[in-house]
């Protein structure tokens, strides 16, 4: 009977001793010491190999030794021109001077089916730079070098300037049918110069072997150069 007594006073005991660690365990452990059991440590400030995006790092405040690029100031060098395209200045063509007699070779041809009424003058550059065929050609026939042939209403669409080997034309209406005409085999061709008072005595010309000869009425005209031989053409035989 006592040694039953004895025993349940033992295990009476051993229980209340556990209770008591079990209550100072917890005690401990609301004070915020250390743990050794599974707390989650505090989220890092820096970001992990798959963790958030780290904190945006500012950008340090630029210098003033540079202007930065805005929507009204170009980050690209400026040039020294005004860039008006204007073709002013020293990088501008130059007109080119007018044609002289050195400068060209002289062509003459009829048209085909023409019955000789018109004839065609081409001129060739033969020098190595360009020249300028201004307005039309003097053209005379015999000794009237004093009055040269009167130009067609066909002013050139540009200034015929020709560079080397490069050609123009101009027309001239002989005569119409019935009129009573002269016979020449050569002619005289003079060039016009707007910057010279002096446009220069006509050299006479002598007709190509496929012209021989031409027959002129009493009112002759000449067209003006022009480098599209179609538009030479269309006003010569138009001409009256």
């Amino acid at each position: 009977m006592r040694a039953a007594a004895r025993k349940s006073w033992k295990t009476y005991a051993l229980g209340a001793a556990a209770v008591a660690a079990l209550l100072s365990s917890t005690a401990c452990g609301s004070d915020g010491g250390t743990d050794d059991g599974a707390v989650s440590p505090a989220p890092s400030r820096t970001a992990s190999a798959t963790g958030t995006t780290a904190p945006v790092t500012p950008s340090p405040a630029p210098t003033t030794d540079a202007p930065q690029p805005t929507a009204t100031h170009s980050a690209k060098p400026s040039g020294s021109g005004s860039g008006s395209g204007s073709g002013s200045g020293s990088g501008s063509k130059e007109k080119a001077p007018a044609c002289g007699d050195q400068d060209l070779s002289i062509g003459t041809s009829y048209w085909a089916h023409d019955s000789g009424q018109h004839l065609l003058i081409t001129a060739t550059n033969v020098t190595d730079k360009p020249c300028t065929l201004y307005h039309y050609p003097f053209i005379t026939f015999g000794q009237d070098v004093d009055s040269p042939l009167q130009p067609m209403e066909s002013p050139a669409k540009a200034v015929a300037t020709i560079g080397p080997k490069q050609k123009a034309y101009a027309g001239v209406k002989l005569f119409l049918g019935g009129e009573k005409t002269k016979t020449y085999e050569s002619f005289g061709i003079a060039y016009q110069d707007p910057n010279s008072n002096d446009d220069g005595s006509p050299i006479d010309v002598a007709l190509s072997d496929e012209v021989q000869f031409v027959t002129v009425g009493r009112n002759p005209s000449v067209t003006f150069w022009n480098l599209d031989r179609s538009e030479v053409e269309r006003f010569v035989f138009k001409a009256r």
